[in-house]
């Protein structure tokens, strides 16, 4: 049973067992500061070892008088202006800790080493790429599946695909003849302009072609010419693909969410970066 999403006032949550946390997605400022503390109860209640906070600006102190602290940072992530932070709340020590630290510093050091290079956008003529469409939730579903144990989200279920495609999520995939072997997503935002590129997945057998770093690619045209700002990631601090992938493409590396997010089995520490869309320059483009 993946975690629950409903509201407390106007704001946003998530929580359940199998993140073992509180996810506060979007905060509504008419519900300070009282969410605060039913967070805390919450959390209690249920025996939860984290709180997960995004929040504007404006809301920092509060969540910083009430024992939060800073994990990540996003200049201008609402409408361009007003900038977001990531913040967390432990009750457990062990939730805390920092596991890994040495391979999440060196898949890091890896990632931010690594330029950005522009060549020419191909696929390869057996692959095809396209925006998926709410036919392909069932195919989309099964390969989530097969690449994940576990995820945050329940993209294993089609009909939870088809209702976020129903809302504001766009998938994006490439397919071997008949077949989805990668896929990934934008989860926008459009009344703060901004969106987080996510569910990147690619079958074990078609990995090393570079699929992720050219959907990604696809991805940010699409966004930019929908008028979005703002693109962010969280991925997996022990995976040199996806932070290699977004350091490629010119994203900034701004924090460490510490035992975050239950992805294939385990609670993973995950990395945010985030890029302007704001800018003036080429998109990228890459041989695959």
């Amino acid at each position: 049973m993946g975690d629950k999403i409903f509201k407390i006032g106007k704001s946003i949550i998530q929580h359940g067992k199998e993140n073992d946390r509180i996810y506060l997605m979007k905060l509504h400022k008419s519900d300070l500061p009282n969410v605060i503390s039913k967070l805390d109860e919450m959390s209690k209640k249920l025996f939860y070892t984290k709180i997960f906070a995004k929040v504007p600006s404006y809301a920092k102190n509060l969540f910083l008088n009430n024992n939060y602290i800073v994990e990540a940072h996003i200049p201008k992530f609402y409408k361009g202006k007003e900038d977001a932070f990531f913040m967390a709340k432990y009750f457990c020590k062990d939730r805390e800790a920092k596991k890994n630290k040495e391979k999440i510093n060196k898949v890091l050091k890896t990632a931010i080493q690594k330029d950005s290079c522009e060549k020419i956008s191909s696929l390869n003529k057996e692959f095809n790429y396209r925006k998926a469409r709410l036919e392909d939730a069932a195919d989309m579903a099964r390969l989530y599946d097969k690449v994940f144990e576990t995820y945050p989200f329940p993209i294993k279920d089609p009909n939870y695909i088809k209702e976020t495609m129903n809302e504001n999520v766009e998938y994006f995939g490439i397919w071997h003849k008949s077949n989805i072997i990668a896929l990934a997503s934008c989860e926008i935002d459009l009344k703060n302009s901004n969106v987080e590129m996510t569910d990147f997945a690619t079958l074990p057998e078609y990995r090393g072609n570079k699929f992720a770093l050219f959907l990604l690619n696809k991805m940010e045209q699409c966004m930019r010419r929908n008028g979005i700002k703002t693109a962010y990631t969280i991925a997996r601090s022990i995976s040199y693909s996806m932070n290699i992938t977004f350091s490629k493409l010119g994203y900034i590396y701004t924090g460490t969410l510490t035992k975050n997010t239950n992805i294939s089995g385990d609670l993973e520490t995950m990395n945010v970066w985030y890029k302007s869309l704001n800018e003036e320059g080429k998109d990228m483009e890459f041989v695959i």
